[in-house]
């Protein structure tokens, strides 16, 4: 395939995001993307979906597996859900941008990209906010020493109490801290520090009403002596920042991970001379990521940036959850 090439995709999964930001998304990217169909194991749901955004709809995934036109395809299904469908799609020779979190630990990741690896096709996990603006400044910041050399950094994700019903409360499907808020902090300080940060403690919350981990924080470092906390859940005052020390200043910016498009976030800077603020203009993470989802389907070293950030990402995620059961 050439990189001018329209890659035809799917929608797996009638999921709110999908409604809601991926699939306006993929519609706007018209010279990246040609959206051929929606599928969902609900027949009205699927019909639904496929009315509003004028494509055919499959009832079933395995449906829309057997289109052959198509080349790629988005799985917002639960994580729970993922190993067998994300393999499924590989072996049907598809590229997969599948939502947070990829897989329900690290044998699965590792199984799903050697399955990718050896078919040589894309595998990208959607945390959406590395693709933002806001993202690329904090970055640009730390290369260009503003703050000098880091020392430290928070990063916190966490909000109030879902509806009982959420699937984020079930855990036969990924439910749980661990899988969802926790790995949003977790890939910012990997983005931001480096790959070389490894969890070396955890404390989890388990809920006495769903057995399931509902709050927490882990702590990383490197053998340079940086360290870094995290903190997520689901049963918190709402939280969403970032908090980077550095030797001769600070950076804080708030809304790092859910900065819609109509959200203009902000970064202070604060040194020595004072504090200074950045107006981050409007941006959509949701279409940047869905850019890089397109690079990498024609690149095999970015394909192979992104297994080495899903095996790392899982992994995590693994100690984490076993370093807290050792407390």
């Amino acid at each position: 395939m050439s990189p001018d090439r329209i890659i035809n995709i799917g929608i797996m999964g009638c999921a709110s995001i999908a409604n809601r930001s991926l699939i306006p998304s993929i519609l706007s990217l018209n010279k990246n993307f040609n959206l051929v169909a929606i599928a969902s194991r609900d027949k009205e749901k699927s019909q639904q979906f496929a009315k509003k955004f004028k494509c055919l709809s499959c009832h079933g995934y395995q449906s829309l597996l057997e289109i052959k036109k198509l080349d790629a395809v988005y799985i917002p299904l639960p994580t729970g859900l993922h190993l067998e469908w994300i393999n499924k799609s590989l072996d049907a020779g598809l590229h997969v941008y599948a939502e947070k979190s990829i897989a329900m630990n690290g044998n699965d990741a590792t199984n799903m990209v050697q399955n990718a690896d050896k078919n040589s096709l894309g595998l990208m996990e959607g945390y959406m906010f590395q693709y933002h603006s806001q993202h690329y400044q904090i970055k640009d910041l730390i290369k260009l020493n503003a703050i000098g050399n880091i020392r430290f950094m928070y990063s916190s994700f966490g909000f109030p109490p879902l509806d009982d019903s959420n699937f984020r409360y079930d855990e036969e499907i990924g439910g749980g801290v661990i899988m969802d808020a926790a790995g949003y902090p977790l890939r910012a300080v990997h983005n931001l520090l480096g790959d070389d940060m490894n969890v070396t403690a955890s404390a989890l919350k388990i809920s006495k009403n769903f057995k399931i981990p509902i709050w927490g924080s882990a702590y990383l470092s490197n053998h340079k002596g940086l360290g870094a906390a995290i903190g997520f859940g689901f049963d918190n005052f709402y939280q969403c920042k970032h908090e980077i020390w550095g030797s001769t200043g600070k950076i804080i910016s708030n809304r790092v991970f859910t900065a819609g498009e109509d959200i203009e976030p902000e970064i202070e800077i604060e040194t020595e001379l004072g504090i200074k603020k950045i107006k981050i203009p409007k941006d959509n993470h949701f279409t940047n990521a869905l850019k890089e989802f397109y690079a990498l389907i024609f690149d095999e070293n970015l394909k192979k940036k992104h297994y080495g950030e899903i095996l790392l990402q899982s992994k995590s995620l693994d100690l984490i959850k076993q370093l807290s059961l050792e407390n």
